[in-house]
């Protein structure tokens, strides 16, 4: 029963990060139904940030953890104002051909200024070396941080599609973009806005990523980018809900199958539940199946 606990509170650290990553796929597939794969890059991006602020530059945890998702946050209005906006218009397969491609230069680009290696994340402050044995259940305050940071980050998120002016807008877009047009809202700094929420909690992802493991590499938003979208397509694509559920049980099964059968068959494991998902319930946990003209 400890070791079981012990499992679930790991699975709520990894979930709680996927979650944050699954956001920005199930924001923009919304608001879009653009599956942006340069997505998990974005949050490696935010990794490297997050090592530079504290390594190079000497900041602290949080304000290495706001430097990643500003950077982040630029970094995705960037791309799609320059890769996305002028394909708005074309088949969507063109812009999933971009999105990979979006993809493969920036994990290149990263490989070509910091190189292929793998490094250590920078020495931790000591509140985050903190244990505490609760029933035998050995809970680390890193744990905790990480949990309560996608904690935080999410409610804000949701305070800001339900509370907020730009949020109605986002929500207005994706039930119909072209009534909201009519209605006066700039469809364009909507979706804007939507890249830019999405890759700031990537980017705050990616920091929370390199504190979990330690280490962060060029190829590191491959992975981790993969599983989150499995997140947002277990727990319904487009739905926020959905995102946050998916990201949860999927880092629980992934410790639960890590502690309890094979570590080698995580990733087997998380694959198969994105088959059976597509084969038993394509519209995700959450979702309702939507018959579409054509």
């Amino acid at each position: 029963m400890e070791q079981l606990a012990q499992q679930l509170i790991n699975g709520l650290s990894l979930g709680s990060i996927y979650a944050l990553i699954a956001l920005g796929y199930t924001m923009v597939y919304g608001i879009i139904q653009l599956i942006n794969f340069a997505h998990g890059d974005v949050y490696m991006v935010g990794a490297y940030v997050g090592f530079a602020s504290m390594s190079i530059l000497g900041l602290g945890f949080i304000e290495a953890l706001v430097l990643a998702m500003l950077a982040c946050m630029v970094l995705g209005v960037v791309i799609e104002r320059v890769a996305y906006k002028p394909l708005r218009n074309s088949t969507r397969i063109a812009v999933l051909i971009t999105a990979i491609g979006v993809s493969l230069l920036l994990e290149y680009t990263m490989m070509y200024f910091v190189g292929a290696g793998v490094r250590s994340y920078p020495p931790l402050p000591a509140y985050f070396n903190a244990q505490f044995n609760i029933g035998g259940v050995i809970i680390t305050s890193k744990s905790l941080i990480i949990i309560g940071v996608s904690v935080v980050l999410m409610i804000a998120l949701q305070f800001i599609v339900q509370k907020t002016r730009v949020g109605k807008a986002m929500r207005a877009v994706s039930q119909d973009a072209d009534a909201a047009r009519l209605m006066g809202i700039s469809v364009d700094n909507t979706i804007s806005f939507t890249f830019a929420l999405g890759s700031a909690l990537a980017g705050a992802a990616g920091v929370l990523v390199g504190i979990y493991y330690n280490t962060i590499n060029p190829l590191m938003g491959i992975m981790p980018g993969l599983k989150a979208f499995v997140a947002a397509v277990f727990g319904g694509i487009g739905l926020i809900p959905g995102a946050l559920i998916g990201g949860f049980f999927i880092g629980t099964s992934e410790t639960l199958v890590s502690g309890y059968i094979n570590s080698l068959l995580q990733d087997a494991v998380v694959f198969a539940i994105l088959i059976l998902v597509l084969i038993f319930k394509p519209a995700g946990l959450l979702g309702k199946n939507v018959r579409e003209k054509v």
